[in-house]
Order: structure tokens, then sequence, then C-alpha cells
């Protein structure tokens, strides 16, 4: 599958099924969702995604070989809905009892930052960048000079035109790149350090993804970042535990869901020095999928109750039906059903983490072994 590569900058002179926690978006925005489709196409691309998924009996091995197009397809049809119920920041986040969710969101984010140790004017990499959320704050915190790369066009856009009307620091500091993270379009060694939240989980190859990061940074440049994986609770003989897996696949547009040893033989397989590896899930004083349990007592929570669902697939069907919403608007709100439930069934069993932290470095000097 061919892929154009696309550099946009927000400056001429540099290079609904979430918690509603976003007050940016407003809800005729959120009706434009699979609107950068033609008419007849929103549909089709929807079918097309979860044929991907429901369709594959082949250990994954299908899904992998079609990465590229499932991830388009799965963002095509689930950005707008993202970012009006979760913000400009498609992540979850360790949290304390007195943080907002805004609050531990941007902690979150600072954390890699102040970990890495960036500073002022250097490059960063943002692999998997979305609209930009994390960019523009770890930029505003650091001053640092940061390079998204996002696979999907839409994305792109929507990152650019937000990065524009922000202005300032943000327009003259960030820029992205729309292209593929297993191919990224720069020369050796032309970055400082690389972070990632949550994005390489959409990778067909670890190694190969955090080859492609290590090749980009400079020698002694840190590479950290939050993986989904499986914890040493999740057992493959366990029916649940499978369903639970294949429902995370399905709703968030993976090709698979590693294991915490399977990225930390990755990142030392693709040249890293290992440095710290450790699950923040079982540091925060709130679960991490909180966000996403029913509860009558909470607006921001009650979508997700019987009657919540309900409520949304028939307002869902209302709009598809008058045009306000293109059609396969109700299948991606299910799509994101999925995701919600599978993933907090998996944080309850403790057999899923979207949060483990990984700090790596290139070495200074090459490895002779």
């Amino acid at each position: 599958m061919e892929h154009t590569t696309t550099t946009t900058s927000s400056s001429s002179s540099s290079p609904s099924s979430l918690p509603s926690t976003n007050n940016n978006v407003s809800l005729p925005d959120t009706l434009q969702f699979l609107k950068p489709l033609n008419k007849g196409e929103s549909e089709a691309v929807v079918n097309a995604y979860v044929k991907l998924h429901r369709e594959d009996n082949d250990e994954n091995d299908n899904k992998k070989k079609m990465y590229q197009q499932l991830v388009t397809y799965y963002y095509d049809i689930v950005t707008d809905f993202y970012e009006f119920g979760w913000g400009e920041c498609f992540h979850f986040a360790a949290a304390f009892k007195a943080e907002t969710f805004r609050e531990a969101i941007a902690r979150h984010e600072h954390y890699l930052a102040l970990r890495i140790g960036l500073k002022k004017d250097q490059q960063v990499l943002d692999i998997g960048c979305g609209i930009g959320g994390p960019m523009r704050n770890i930029c505003r915190f650091t001053s640092a000079r940061i390079t998204g790369v996002n696979l999907s066009p839409y994305q792109c856009k929507r990152l650019q035109s937000i990065n524009e009307k922000a202005g300032g620091i943000v327009a003259k500091n960030c820029r992205v790149l729309n292209a593929d993270f297993m191919h990224i379009p720069v020369e050796d060694n032309s970055f400082d350090h690389a972070y990632q939240i949550e994005a390489t989980a959409h990778a067909p190859s670890k190694v190969g993804c955090y080859k492609e990061v290590f090749r980009c940074i400079k020698p002694g440049g840190y590479f950290a970042g939050y993986e989904w994986v499986l914890t040493k609770n999740f057992q493959r003989d366990n029916p649940l535990h499978m369903q639970i897996k294949k429902g995370i696949e399905e709703g968030d547009g993976l090709p698979d869901i590693s294991t915490d040893d399977d990225v930390a033989k990755a990142l030392k397989e693709a040249g890293f020095e290992l440095l710290e590896i450790r699950d923040l899930a079982s540091e925060s004083e709130v679960d991490w999928y909180d966000p996403l349990v029913p509860k009558y007592t909470s607006l921001s929570n009650f979508q997700f109750t019987p009657i919540g669902k309900w409520g949304c697939d028939f307002a869902l069907a209302g709009l598809e039906r008058l045009g306000l919403a293109p059609k396969g608007s109700r299948t991606a709100s299910s799509v994101l059903m999925t995701a919600s439930n599978s993933l907090m069934e998996g944080g309850r069993l403790k057999i899923f983490t979207p949060m483990l932290f990984h700090l790596a470095r290139k070495p200074l000097t090459p490895s002779t072994s």
C-alpha cells in the first residue's frame, strides 16, 4: 500500500462514546464526524474497518499486514467522537484523588518531558501524535521544538488547524509529518529525543517501530512512552480474557496487543539501553478506567449505563435519518462502546494496562555485539 508523506506546519517560519470532559468542541462540530469522507463513503469505511476485525481468522497476521489501512480507517471513524468526548489528548492517565481529569492528563504528559529532561529548543519526535494535544502541552511546558508523526491525513489537518489557532510558541515550535511511524521520512540522528503516548500499540512490529525511533534520534537521546500491554495476569487459555483482548483490538484499531515482556525485549533488540519499565496503573489512586465506568450519578459516565447507551443509539439513528450524521455513525459509536466495555473489564481484571511506562536511551557508542 503506497503512502504519501506530507509535512504540515502551523507556522510558515517553522518546520460518542467517551466521557464529556472537553468543552472546546460544540455539538454541531461533533455532528461532522465522518464528514471528511464522501456521503456514500462513510458507511463503507466503517463497514470495511469492522470487517477487517471480525472476519480475521489468521491470528492477527492479516491485520498486521493491513495496519496502515486499519489505522487510517479507525481514525477516520473516531477522531471527532474522541475530541468531543475526551478532549485533544487521546490517552488515559494515572490520577490522584484530588486531581481533575484534565489535570491528570497534563501531569501524565509532563512526567514524560521531565523524565526525558526536555529543554528549550531541543528537537523532539512525537510518535503517533494524534491531533496534537500532548504536543502542545509539552511544547508549552518545555519550549522544545516538536515534530509529530501521524498516518491519518484527517488528524494531521485537524492538528494543524488547532496549532494555527493556538498561535504563539505552539505555532512556532510544532509541526506534523503525515507519515507512517514505521518509515519516518527524516535523516538518521535528526532528533535529540522521542516520546510516544499509547501510540505504538498500533505498530505491526514493536521491534521494527522501535528500530525506526532508534534511527531517528541522536546517540545519547532518550525515548520514553506509555504502552498498551497485557499484564502477567492475562491467560491465553481463558476465554473471557481472550474476548476482552479481541474487544480492545477491535474497539481501538489494534493489530495485536503485546505483553510487558514483549516491550522490554523489543526495546533492547532495537538497540536501546532500557533504563526503566513499570506499570503506572498500580500507582494511581483512581482507577485509570474510572472515566468509562457506568454511573447514573455522573453526567460524563451516564452514557455507559444501559439507558445512556440506548439513548445514544436512538439519537444517532435519528440524526442519520435526518442527514445530520452520515451513515455509519451508529456503527462507529458501537465500535467505541466495544472499546470502552473491553477496556473497563480489562482494567477491572487487571489483565490490561494502557500505561506501561518505559524509559530507554540510545547508546553514545554503537553496540559491538
